[in-house]
């Protein structure tokens, strides 16, 4: 197991959480990088800093691009890749607001060739559920869940089409996770078959402000 970790929260707010993913590197798939759903409209040399200080732990960082489940113009989701690429130097990306059904395959394929010729060498789509089984073949990693505790556990088994393809292929966001069953949360993302997961106790518009309890606190 390895965590995907959503840092939605500025570097000069919580400088100990940057801090604590620099320190917990070998547990990282990787970071999202979310500077104002996007990459904002120039640079900010703060979260330049934490990119830097992670890609010296050689923590992987994923640029946030919203695709508004395929509403969003191609031009202006390339346009954030290349903000992502110039400015912060990302390994890849993270296109969040999937469509996940066969009709919008062709508009992700676009995408995700625009992502690739922008030096995406790895991209992550989140569909939030389990999509239609071609997507496997445009990612590097699906999220085929992203929502709160209660829903997660309730949450249906995999598909069979994901046998298809290992584990670590996909990943589980999980939000609203009682602190002392985010172990729990873990091993249930491995019964499902996603060797990515991250569960958090954050609640509220921006659960993602808060860190994986299993990460190192800084010193």
């Amino acid at each position: 197991m390895t965590l995907l970790v959503p840092m939605y929260v500025h570097p000069a707010v919580n400088p100990d959480a940057w801090q604590a993913l620099v320190l917990s590197a070998p547990l990282l798939y990787g970071v999202v990088l979310n500077i104002d759903d996007g990459p904002g409209t120039a640079p900010d040399p703060a979260f330049a800093d934490a990119v830097r200080a992670l890609r010296v732990a050689d923590v992987r960082v994923l640029g946030y691009a919203d695709t508004d489940y395929g509403r969003r113009p191609a031009r202006l989701v390339a346009q954030d890749f290349e903000r992502y690429r110039d400015w912060y130097g990302t390994d890849g990306f993270f296109l969040d607001q999937v469509a996940p059904d066969p009709a919008g395959l062709r508009h992700y394929r676009r995408l995700t060739r625009a992502a690739r010729a922008r030096g995406g060498r790895t991209l992550a789509l989140n569909p939030g559920v389990h999509p239609a089984p071609g997507y496997a073949t445009l990612a590097d990693l699906l999220v085929t869940f992203e929502g709160d505790w209660d829903t997660y556990r309730a949450a249906p088994a995999a598909p069979s089409w994901t046998a298809g393809h290992p584990p670590t292929r996909f990943c589980h966001l999980v939000h609203g996770v009682p602190r002392g069953l985010c172990g729990l949360a873990a091993r249930t993302a491995e019964l499902r078959r996603a060797a990515v997961h991250c569960a958090v106790p954050g609640h509220g518009p921006n659960p993602w402000s808060a860190l994986p309890p299993a990460l190192r606190k800084a010193p």
